[in-house]
């Protein structure tokens, strides 16, 4: 097998803390997902292309992500819709942040539990989980009359989102064979930009062609209605092979390999693959059991895996990429757009907002897209140095563009509509899709990646302090941005967006490398690195 199809290997550290390279060479063909193997002869087992298995539990799981973008873009249109809907009054600018960051902040608080709960009840039951509370949340905003009960129905959604976005990329990561993971994560991402789509389609058909009394309460509660049809999809489908194994139900996990690999299942590809796995269980259940002996400690599962994850170099280290991706991803400002987009358009003079929206969204779909078939060829170091660039000149046009035009209230009435927009207003549009082009193809999509940095005893507690970050950031964003844009002016909210996209271009550039294609051995040695494998 080439460089660029070898598997993530998922090695435990000793108890002692021994290097990798310095433990047995039993599980050498084990690999993070379970579903490769890192050999020249079993790698002719596996298949040349996704199975249409693989595609499907793609599918059923990536339902997650078009309620998770379509929650986070809905209320961009609604915000513009409600008018005097809630509380008799209109939405002051810190009414809608607080509406907005509603979501990020239950989505904060809810992902590192979902980490305990996904190791605990298995990742399709923490999917089903979610599907309920994205139903709850939905019904709950579209029956709101106060702004109370909107924040309260965005927060559940909150917690659905939370769990999802944490959950989702890992359940395709551990099912899916190593040299597609990159490609079928981003397709997860595909289905959040598509969510977000669809929701600005929604919105703008709904605010102009629906009631407008009651249009923002089909855009939000339409949101139940995907989740309804995932909990029923996901119901048929299979846990993660890992899981399985971790439980004690190797059977089901042979059968789950046997299905992903397509008829390549009947040999040494599956007894590898499952073997793997369960030489990899085992050394983490010794290991608890060696330390629990010398230690006399006999804690919770998750406090043993917290000590792993901050008590080894290279797995601090591997929190500390995944951290900075994930922060990064929020802290540039994307989501202020997603957020904010119709109310900034409507501020900008367009007659129509939401549908001037659409086009932020289509632009996100379209370049996501793109992503997908570059990401395992490129790499995602090359990828994020190659597309941040891209966000830091729109940004900083952007910028320049708004210092060209007074802009009405964020809270206008109809005695104080902004002027149509003019030449200054398109240069700003075409500015921020050139920043949405370079967030899709990079930042969009790369700190989903983050179960690859990770050993396996520490990826699901690792992966769920991540995208709590992630959406630690998120809360700061939604809740910032229209009070920024207020105290700061446009022009200098962008500039700001600008110099943190700079900023973590440095530390990306000094602290990330590339870990496309590589073993985990190989990335364990990068991140034992003085440089941190950075040359």
């Amino acid at each position: 097998m080439s460089s660029a199809e070898q598997p993530l290997i998922s090695r435990r550290p000793s108890p002692e803390g021994d290097h990798p390279d310095d433990e047995d060479d039993d599980d050498d063909n084990t690999n993070d997902t379970g579903l490769d193997t890192a050999t020249d002869d079993d790698a002719a087992l596996t298949p040349a292309s996704p199975t249409l298995f693989i595609y499907l539990l793609t599918l059923s799981a990536g339902i997650s992500g078009l309620l998770f973008g379509y929650d986070t873009g809905v209320i961009s249109s609604t915000l513009v819709s409600l008018g005097t809907a809630l509380s008799a009054q209109p939405l002051t600018p810190l009414s809608k942040s607080i509406i907005t960051s509603s979501t990020s902040l239950l989505a904060l608080l809810i992902s590192p539990f979902s980490s305990v709960l996904a190791d605990k009840l298995g990742r399709k039951r923490i999917i089903l989980l979610a599907d309920a509370l994205f139903a709850i949340g939905a019904l709950v905003q579209a029956c709101s009359s106060t702004v109370a009960q909107m924040v309260l129905g965005r927060s559940v959604v909150g917690m659905a989102v939370g769990a999802a976005s944490f959950v989702v990329p890992l359940y395709i990561a551990e099912l899916a064979p190593a040299r597609f993971r990159g490609r079928l994560v981003t397709m997860n991402v595909i289905f959040i930009t598509l969510g977000q789509v669809v929701a600005y389609v929604v919105g703008w058909g709904l605010g102009e062609y629906g009631d407008e009394r009651t249009a923002w309460r089909w855009m939000v509660g339409l949101g139940a209605l995907p989740a309804v049809v995932q909990a029923v999809v996901m119901v048929v489908m299979p846990e993660t092979p890992r899981w399985l194994v971790m439980v004690g139900r190797p059977g089901e996990a042979r059968r789950v390999v046997e299905r992903v690999l397509g008829g390549k299942g009947e040999g040494r590809a599956v007894d590898a693959t499952v073997k793997g796995i369960e030489i990899e269980v085992r050394e983490e259940s010794e290991g608890r059991r060696l330390r629990g002996m010398r230690t006399g400690d006999r804690r919770a599962g998750w406090m043993d895996s917290a000590d792993e994850l901050f008590g080894v170099r290279r797995n601090r280290r591997a929190l500390a990429i995944a951290c900075l991706l994930q922060g990064l991803q929020q802290l540039c400002g994307f989501n202020s757009l997603m957020y904010f987009s119709a109310t900034i358009f409507s501020m900008l003079g367009f007659p129509i907002p939401t549908l001037t929206s659409l086009v932020v969204a289509v632009t996100n779909f379209v370049f996501t897209l793109v992503a997908l078939f570059l990401i395992d060829r490129i790499g995602r170091r090359r990828i994020l140095l190659w597309s941040i660039p891209f966000m830091v000149a729109g940004l900083l046009l952007a910028a320049y563009g708004f210092s060209f035009i007074k802009l009405a209230a964020t809270d206008s009435t109809d005695n104080d509509k902004p002027s149509p927009a003019n030449g200054a207003a398109v240069a700003i549009l075409v500015s921020i899709m050139v920043y949405v082009a370079g967030y899709a193809l990079g930042l969009g999509n790369v700190p989903w990646m983050q179960s690859e940095l990770f050993a396996l005893n520490v990826r699901s507690l690792g992966s769920g302090v991540a995208t709590a970050t992630n959406w630690g950031a998120n809360f700061v964003i939604g809740l910032t941005f229209l009070l920024l844009m207020d105290a700061l002016t446009p022009s200098w909210t962008f500039v700001l967006y600008a110099v943190i996209c700079a900023a973590g271009y440095g530390l990306i550039w000094g602290f990330y490398p590339e870990t496309a294609g590589l073993s985990l051995e190989e990335a364990a040695n990068l991140l034992e690195d003085d440089h941190w494998g950075v040359r």
